[in-house]
């Protein structure tokens, strides 16, 4: 950048003052400032350019008067210095802001104050340099890039060399924090292609190498750098009594609603590899380090360069940011180009516009044309023209309207310091605008406005006139099925309320977005074609299902979803088994419609002709889970298989159940059988990670035991896995045998969480489920992995009584043999103690009345909770166990669902009637509870249940209605609670 320019080079009569009464204000302050700083008063007496340009500024843009109004000397500098020299040293004190003074490291307030502080000065200036036009738009977004730059690397550093001084990091240098450090902070949008405006926020990105060397653990990467990355964001984004620095986006990072602030390099790639999208293709075209290790993110930007520009030409990212941009003008509104509350950004002849236009067609020759990789708008168009992809007119038009529009969006935002690109309403508010941009009169500006939006929106329309459009409907139909053009069919509204859709108008709304391209699925006319073949069939299944509308509405998010529609379609329109599968998901299951719509590689498993007629078995998953894991290429891809595979085969299961293929009790065995399987997969990725590391560890054994639901078999589509690991070693050795060896606590537990991370980290697929270790010895207080001879010893002498009850489903999912049979000794040994029964009852009885305190059921529902309902079968049935050797009981029961145990106790330990009626209860509770928690995430709610849920919970419960279930329900927890109170109070 140019050095050497001051405020008081400014031409004569550069802008102009709003109204005489503005500008006597503004000469009022200036002379009140001169009390104080005589270089003002100096302007003032002096009568020059530059005293008519500080009063035409401070009337045009009250934010800029009540800045020098709180803060004078910052005028009287920016009067006295060299602009570029006076930015230069504000940047440079933003940047050096996390440096320790006199040895001693600025606490976080101290770095926030120094940068808001920073910050207020250097706006000040560049506001004044830019209205001066001592600085072109271009200069003033570079320079606003660089201070944001500084900013955000200071913050960064600060937060590393704090986190070194605790303890948390080992830097390479802590001189130079981010040196080495793996963390790469990525400046996205504006930021990264150096065109931040005025007002702007800043888009970032954060991974993190787990391997750069600087975690004291590296298992708790997500940990600390998520820790890290709020802090940084209050950092910056905080407002303050001294303001505050930038407000700071973290939302493009890979899947945001699932996943930390900060993302593992391993885990970014996998995700951009298989799921990533043109959206964010285009986002990474202007990524660019700015804070943190620099040189490891430029690395990773090489990475991704294959994801963002592919090898071949790629048209089909037109269709993918032309969707991006329809849906901007139908949320935002913007549809006739005006003037007054114009939006410069995102309205028709915008800057998004321009943007768009010239990243697409980055995106589609980029691969094969590196010129044209660069991050900043105007190279771009440039780069286009000489690459001869667009006439060097075109290009020079669209520069010089992007740079004009960026002047105005400047303007706008300096009148108030807001973040707001729409153009004043009122005619007086415009005037200080066109006044701000040197126009001597509103409709010198308007005119000069329209014909650069008119220019942009020419150009970027014709960008996108080759792309197919279906203009007829076809299909045979009693009634018209037209959904092409922007207005309603009448017919078609007819025909829609007579195949049963209660809002025909907004349904063809919907219906119009799906031929119109905008999701993934129907942006190819192939697709929308097969689309219109199948409308008919599809439109009359869903129209045959009560609240027709609701369920229509649920194909659109699983549209949405989808990663591609051809080969779909094809399918549906010739297998009407499938389509009536997908309308029944849609009408009854909002939860596993939402897991089709946002996975929708689960659906595949919906095209084996076997599904319905083979019970998902443990040999059956397990061949299965065999067969796709055998191409896994590495930890992290089986990682991700594993978790593909849980979710295809926990849907599959779930359309059994929803389908009545299979029952409530089949499918808590289903679901069971598949997460043993996981978990015993995941246990052995896991082994062959740490012995790579570590070494074996010499005579070492390890076993999962699972609890609760897992132990009894009774799990249903989403729960959590109860999970207790036990270990033994050779007391001789003191170490694992590999390059890094550890003693055994550490092996084991470092085990353990890698077991834990790799069944409930958050991956580019998601999680398999999330794990709980709480039923552990002394719970979340003992270590994560316990050695089985502590274990023993606990249970026999320490466990209490709740503990004992836990134990009667303990069942060992996976591990060494050996180590298992030792485990069911323990746990037989245990069980056949013979208690205090008065004890035994006391205990129970008392755990559920503070249950009923603590947790009290919503309604009659909640099936768990309710007095007499599953809370109570559970405990009774783990009551009878624990007192059955004390009656002379022994009746084998390890491995029992709750069911099971209470008919096999309850034969020799509760009357006949009595077992009845909770095994009638059990199976009626067990057989509801796996249907609505497969259904719907959340609490029953019966006036807003699907219609579908209502009409397969009454079959289920073999009630003709909800309220005759509802009856049923009450009756059966009342038998039961009696039985609970008799029993165990006896």
């Amino acid at each position: 950048m140019e050095t050497g320019n001051r405020l008081d080079d400014v031409a004569a009569g550069v802008i102009r003052p709003l109204n005489q009464a503005e500008a006597k204000l503004a000469l009022s302050l200036l002379k009140e400032i001169g009390k104080t700083e005589p270089s003002v008063a100096e302007l003032v007496k002096a009568d020059g350019r530059l005293k008519a340009f500080f009063v035409a500024a401070f009337s045009l843009s009250p934010f800029l008067r009540d800045v020098a109004s709180i803060r004078p000397k910052l005028l009287a500098g920016a009067i006295d210095g060299q602009v570029e020299d006076a930015l230069a040293a504000l940047v440079d004190a933003a940047r050096d802001a996390w440096r320790p003074v006199d040895a001693r490291i600025p606490s976080e307030n101290e770095v926030m104050t120094a940068l808001r502080s920073a910050k207020r000065a250097f706006g000040f200036l560049l506001a004044l340099a830019d209205l001066a036009r001592i600085f072109s738009a271009r200069d003033t977004t570079r320079w606003l890039s660089e201070f944001a730059q500084a900013s955000t690397a200071a913050a960064i550093d600060h937060l590393l060399l704090a986190a070194h001084e605790s303890g948390k990091l080992r830097l390479v240098d802590p001189a130079e924090p981010s040196r080495g450090s793996g963390l790469i902070v990525l400046g996205m949008g504006k930021l990264g292609g150096r065109e931040l405006n005025y007002s702007s926020d800043i888009d970032i990105v954060v991974f993190y190498d787990p391997d750069a060397g600087i975690l004291a653990d590296p298992l708790d990467a997500s940990e600390t750098y998520g820790r890290m990355m709020r802090r940084l964001i209050r950092i910056l984004q905080e407002r303050t009594a001294d303001g505050y620095v930038f407000r700071t986006d973290l939302r493009l990072r890979p899947d945001p609603g699932s996943t930390p602030l900060a993302v593992s390099m391993d885990a970014a790639l996998i995700y951009y590899e298989g799921r990533g999208q043109n959206w964010e293709r285009a986002a990474f075209i202007k990524a660019r380090p700015v804070a943190g290790d620099i040189v490891a993110g430029e690395g990773f930007l090489k990475l991704l360069t294959p994801f963002v520009f592919r090898k071949y030409l790629d048209y089909a990212a037109i269709a993918d940011i032309h969707s991006i941009k329809r849906q901007i003008h139908v949320h935002k509104g913007h549809g006739a180009i005006a003037v007054k509350g114009h939006d410069i950004k995102l309205g028709r002849g915008g800057i998004r516009e321009i943007e768009f236009f010239a990243q697409t067609q980055q995106l589609i020759a980029g691969g094969r044309m590196p010129a044209l990789r660069t991050r900043e708008t105007e190279a771009a168009l440039k780069a286009l023209a000489e690459a001869k992809w667009i006439r060097p007119e075109i290009a020079a038009a669209l520069a010089d309207a992007y740079w004009f529009l960026r002047d105005v969006e400047h303007r706008i935002q300096m009148v108030h310091d807001e973040q707001t690109h729409r153009l004043p309403t009122t005619e007086a508010e415009l005037k200080r605008i066109a006044f701000m941009l040197g126009f001597d009169t509103v409709a010198a500006f308007s005119t000069r406005l329209e014909a650069i939006l008119r220019t942009v929106e020419k150009r970027y329309s014709r960008l996108f006139e080759q792309e197919e459009k279906l203009s007829s409907q076809g299909g045979n139909y009693e009634g018209n099925l037209v959904f092409t053009g922007q207005k309603d069919d009448p017919d078609t509204l007819e025909t829609l309320g007579r195949l049963g859709f209660e809002r025909p108008a907004d349904m063809s709304r919907v219906i119009r977005t799906w031929h119109s391209g905008r999701y993934r699925a129907t942006q190819s006319s192939e697709a929308r074609e097969r689309l219109t073949e199948m409308m008919p069939a599809l439109l009359k299944a869903i129209g045959e299902s009560r609240r027709a509308d609701e369920a229509l509405l649920r194909f659109d998010s699983f549209l949405k979803g989808l990663p591609a529609g051809i080969q779909l379609f094809s399918l549906i329109g010739n297998n009407p088994l499938l389509l009536s599968l997908i309308v029944t998901i849609m009408a009854s299951a909002p939860r596993l419609a939402d897991i089709v719509a946002s996975k929708p590689h689960v659906f595949d498993g919906m095209l084996d002709p076997g599904l319905m007629a083979e019970i998902p078995t443990r040999d059956f998953l397990a061949s299965r889970l065999t067969a796709f894991l055998a191409s896994s290429r590495h930890y992290e891809d089986r990682l991700d298989r594993l978790r593909i595979f849980a979710a295809e085969h926990r849907f599959l299961i779930g359309i059994r159940l929803l389908t009545g293929s299979i029952s409530g009790e089949e499918a808590g065995r289903a679901f069971t059988h598949l997460a043993d399987l996981l978990i015993e997969a995941a246990l052995i990725a896991v082994t062959a990670e740490i012995e790579a590391s570590h070494g074996a560890y010499p005579g070492g054994r390890l076993a999962v035991l699972g609890m609760g639901k897992l132990g009894s078999f009774e799990l249903t589509a989403g729960s959590d896995v109860d999970l207790i690991l036990l270990y033994d070693y050779d007391s001789a050795v003191a170490e694992s045998d590999g390059p890094r060896p550890l003693d055994a606590q550490r092996y084991f537990t470092r085990l353990t969480q890698r077991l834990v991370a790799a069944l409930s980290a958050p991956m580019a697929e998601g999680v398999i489920f999330e794990v709980d270790l709480r039923l552990r010895p002394s719970g979340n207080k003992g270590p994560v992995a316990t050695r089985i001879g502590a274990f023993g010893k606990y249970q026999r002498e320490e466990a209490w009584t709740w503990e004992h009850m836990a134990l009667t489903r303990a069942r060992l999912v996976c591990g060494d043999a050996s180590l298992q049979d030792e485990v069911r000794d323990v746990i037989d040994d245990v069980l056949a103690a013979r208690p205090d029964i008065a004890k035994i009852a006391r205990e129970v009885s008392e755990m559920r009345v503070l249950i009923g305190k603590e947790k009290p059921p919503r309604d009659i529902w909640d099936f768990k909770l309710i007095p007499g309902g599953l809370i109570d079968l559970e405990f009774l049935a783990q009551y009878l166990r624990l007192i059955a050797p004390a009656k002379g009981i022994v009746v084998p029961t390890y491995g029992s669902t709750t069911g099971e145990l209470l008919k096999r106790l309850g034969e020799e330990m509760i009357t006949p009637g009595d077992l009845d009626t909770c095994l009638d209860a059990i199976r009626l509770f067990s057989e509801l509870s796996q249907i609505i928690r497969l259904c719907v995430d959340g609490p029953f709610e019966p006036k807003d249940a699907p219609s579908g849920l209502v009409e397969r919970i009454c079959r289920a419960g073999d009630c003709p209605d909800l309220a005759t279930l509802e009856g049923e329900v009450k009756r059966l927890s009342k038998a039961v609670r009696k039985v609970f109170e008799k029993v165990v109070r006896a």
